[in-house]
């Protein structure tokens, strides 16, 4: 499809005749917006004979290997969107929740700190709904997404008997591989109704070897196996994964996956400096990060043996260069 093109494609699909219901609906209704409110060309799957893609995405292989009884099962694509997390952002009351969106190319994918990030071929590039009553553990959710991005990694490892791929979180909100950033997780908010409607994105390198690294050249090395990772393949294991993760988080809270999770990050007894005034200069004390606090902040311990509270800054790009100290 043409980048230049005035209107934006988005294919509607569903997982059972439910969901295709609520896609002819949306469509008759033209009920989905741009935040930019430019012009959507709908189709409900598959009415698309041939997809305005170069490696379009493969609804029904997704669809078939999904088994959630929530998340996943409405499924928007487009062969190029700005930004899937405003597709479901801007047009979260229409959708049902656990709706999902993905492209195959996204010019202005959203990070935190307003950053925009354009996103070729060869990356997972999604953003679903889900909804929430209690604020208090809303930052939380980010982990376990993390968390059902790794797992589902090392289900598809071991179905296809494949050496595991080391992928590792990084506080808060990203993923690494072999020590370079693979993944990363965005998830915005809004209170409405006495619910907490969040949209949360999720980028992976799949199959893209620049700028840095992706989860096929890494396979590549380490097995002889012809299979590669594909899109649908880890779309559908992750949602398998994130809605048994979060039905345990809401219904037993974090606590219920902290020990796997801290299996995965990377952080466990790392030591880091913290920036502190004190009057007229600035002192420098090294703590080390002790696991998470119940408000998803990072729980360290210092030279002192104190226990503090560590917050990012909001101003350093990388968390870990501009951390300030909160005793507990």
């Amino acid at each position: 499809m043409d980048s230049q093109s005035p209107s934006c494609v988005l294919v509607l699909a569903g997982k059972s005749s439910a969901e295709t219901e609520i896609a002819k609906t949306l469509k008759s209704n033209n009920a989905l917006k741009l935040p930019d409110n430019s012009e959507v060309r709908f189709f409900v799957h598959p009415e698309i004979q041939r997809p305005p893609s170069e490696e379009p995405f493969q609804i029904d292989l997704f669809l078939k290997s999904l088994s959630t009884n929530q998340f996943g099962r409405f499924f928007i694509w487009s062969p190029r969107l700005p930004s899937t997390h405003d597709v479901v952002s801007h047009n979260f009351c229409e959708l049902p929740i656990g709706a999902v969106c993905a492209a195959d190319i996204q010019s202005k994918g959203r990070g935190r700190s307003k950053n925009v990030w354009e996103s070729p071929i060869g990356c997972l590039l999604f953003s679903f709904t889900i909804q929430m009553d209690d604020g208090k553990i809303v930052p939380l959710l980010q982990y376990v997404i993390s968390l059902a991005i790794t797992e589902a990694i090392k289900e598809i490892c071991d179905k296809n008997g494949l050496p595991y791929l080391d992928v590792r979180i990084k506080w808060p909100n990203d993923l690494y591989l072999n020590g370079l950033k693979v993944g990363g997780i965005l998830c915005t908010s809004t209170y409405k109704s006495k619910k907490f409607n969040v949209s949360a994105g999720i980028g992976l390198n799949v199959d893209n070897e620049k700028p840095t690294v992706c989860l096929n050249a890494v396979l590549r090395e380490t097995s002889v196996a012809s299979y590669k990772f594909t899109r649908e393949d880890i779309l559908a294991a992750f949602f398998n994964k994130f809605e048994t993760l979060y039905n345990l988080f809401i219904h037993q809270g974090f606590q219920a996956l902290e020990e796997l999770y801290y299996k995965t990050w990377l952080h466990s007894g790392q030591r880091v400096i913290v920036q502190e005034k004190n009057g007229e200069q600035v002192v420098e004390n090294v703590v080390s990060i002790q696991g998470l606090t119940p408000s998803g902040y990072l729980l360290a311990v210092g030279e002192d043996n104190q226990m503090c509270e560590l917050h990012p800054d909001g101003n350093s790009f990388d968390f870990f260069k501009g951390l300030v100290r909160r005793k507990l």
